[in-house]
């Protein structure tokens, strides 16, 4: 086992004009360059800690004539002395009507700073001002810190994934990210029979999934517990070798009534395993103490969780993790505060197994189709049915092939909306085959739910119809190119609601399926492609 793990991100990359020096507009003189406070100092953390820099720019001015290319690299030569060396500088030089795909909000930019590089968008951060900025780096499934200027709009604050005060704040939150994922006291030897438990819906325990693996790879043998909704996910994840399936009234929602005599035989089914520890993984808003204190009777002896509550004698390894950070890397902290560790060469993306993918349905056609997924299991994050029908409509008639995908209980909702130009697949698919399915396709459409993170966990780009009701940059596709729409500032923003607490559903009904279709565009998927237009390697094991 690779005894500090891998490093989440392998380069930073900086917008210009805002980010690091004052934003004089169309610049073309040296003179006037103005580094803004604590620049030097943050670059030079990231050069000590090993990262790589870049700039990233739209220099519109050089399209306009407003200054030289020779003018402009007098000007970068000059921030260069001030803020030290960058190991590249990637430069739109184009306006906004050019149709360049390298602008910002396109992802050119970033793409060619990875190559430079030598790395990939997904092991990226970009820190910029505004929200082009954060556009472009979600595109290329970067990670985007927005350091907001008086300029900065509030919707641009709103729909950031993160957002920090200042450049030395984004960049003390870059390293604390990375430092998270890495165990502080690494383990010298292999752990026996580890426990580890997430009884939550399937995508909670698709992003689990990277705290799953680092355990694995430090582990003998790895027991999951999940609850019924999250079984067809648990199946699919690398790492696991044995799944207990086990409701919990204190994680379901509904929740049933507490069976006594259920939780004792829980109690011996649990002390069965024999588990030599037990890592107790939970969502931001649940508490891992009621399963602790099972695991207790149960015998095991080791416990590791995330708890604000105190925990008493209930948690050998009581961790604690700041608001919003990403659940894949929450779940990678849990294990690395416990010990555990991703090995060498494995990225800390989702992942799923090929050997458990079934064939797709021969009815969903060649590759490279629009998969849409309308509904939710959580009323709130699904898109509602005009705009979805809306969205078929106007993909269709500009030459995608749609591909409409649901649960057995959304086929009348999957059947109405494919009605509009696209192929029904709703009822069709258990989760295996939808990530079959998704696995082909050019992109998804899909609101905050499990297919999201299918999608990720396969290296598909994303157009993410995002409710604002739990924070994106937590709850986002992971590491994959992305295109966020929705309203981030409606009312019910950060509420948690599962039912739409205003009227007529804004935050979403709003979107008008232009953007959609834009956002395909901008993504890099081609209408009627003949093959997926995006691969993440090591997105899909064996």
């Amino acid at each position: 086992m690779n005894p500090s793990g891998p490093a989440l991100y392998d380069a930073v990359l900086l917008d210009r004009d805002g980010t690091l020096v004052e934003d004089v507009p169309y610049n073309g003189d040296p003179e006037k360059v103005g580094p803004l406070p604590g620049a030097r100092e943050a670059l030079d953390r990231l050069r000590a800690a090993g990262l790589r820099l870049a700039v990233v720019t739209n220099q519109s001015g050089l399209a306009r004539g407003y200054f030289t290319e020779r003018e402009m690299h007098a000007v970068h030569a000059r921030i260069e002395e001030l803020l030290g060396p960058f190991d590249h500088w990637a430069i739109c030089p184009h306006d906004d009507t050019d149709g360049c795909a390298c602008r910002k909000p396109a992802p050119g930019l970033v793409h060619e700073a990875a190559r430079a590089l030598g790395t990939a968008p997904r092991r990226c951060v970009l820190i910029g001002d505004i929200g082009r900025d954060m556009a472009a780096a979600l595109a290329a499934g970067a990670t985007g810190i927005l350091v907001p200027t008086p300029v900065t709009r509030p919707e641009e604050v709103a729909e950031a994934p993160a957002v920090a005060r200042d450049l030395p704040g984004a960049v003390a939150e870059i390293l604390r990210r990375d430092r998270a994922v890495r165990p502080v006291v690494p383990r010298t030897g292999r752990a026996g029979t580890v426990l580890v438990a997430r009884s939550d819906a399937a995508g909670d325990l698709l992003v689990t999934g990277p705290g799953i693996r680092a355990v694995a790879a430090g582990a003998e043998r790895v027991v999951l517990l999940c609850g019924p909704r999250g079984r067809a996910a648990a199946e699919l994840l690398p790492g696991v070798d044995e799944i207990i399936e086990w409701p919990l009234p204190w994680i379901d929602a509904p929740a049933p009534p507490v069976d006594p005599a259920g939780m004792r035989s829980l109690v011996d089914r649990l002390a069965a395993v024999r588990a030599d520890e037990a890592v107790v993984f939970t969502s931001f808003h649940q508490s891992p103490l009621p399963l602790a204190l099972l695991l207790r009777m149960a015998g095991v002896p080791h416990i590791s969780a995330i708890s604000d509550d105190y925990p008493g004698s209930l948690l050998d390894v009581r961790h604690r993790v700041p608001v919003g950070v990403p659940e894949p890397e929450r779940a990678l902290s849990l294990a690395a505060a416990a010990g555990f560790a991703l090995p060498a060469g494995d990225e800390p993306g989702l992942r799923l197994r090929a050997d458990r993918l079934p064939p797709a349905p021969a009815a969903a056609g060649e590759p490279g189709y629009v998969v849409l997924h309308p509904g939710s299991s959580v009323e709130t994050r699904a898109c509602p049915f005009e705009l979805a029908t809306r969205i078929v409509r106007v993909l269709s008639a500009a030459g995608y092939r749609v591909v409409v995908t649901g649960g057995p209980d959304e086929r009348e909702l999957t059947a109405q909306v494919a009605a509009a130009g696209g192929l029904d697949l709703g009822g069709r698919t258990g989760l295996g085959e939808l990530a079959a399915v998704v696995a082909r396709a050019g992109a998804l459409v899909v609101g905050n739910t499990g297919p999201a993170h299918l999608a990720a966990a396969l290296g598909v780009p994303v157009v993410s119809l995002f409710a604002p009701t739990v924070p994106f940059g937590q709850w986002g596709p992971y590491r994959v190119p992305t295109v966020r729409l929705g309203d981030a500032g409606a009312a019910c923003r950060d509420t948690r609601a599962v039912r739409c607490p205003v009227p007529g559903h804004p935050c979403l009904s709003a979107v008008e399926p232009g953007r959609v279709l834009e956002a395909l565009r901008l993504l890099g998927v081609p209408a009627d492609a003949s093959e997926p237009l995006v691969t993440v390697p090591g997105g899909v094991v064996g």
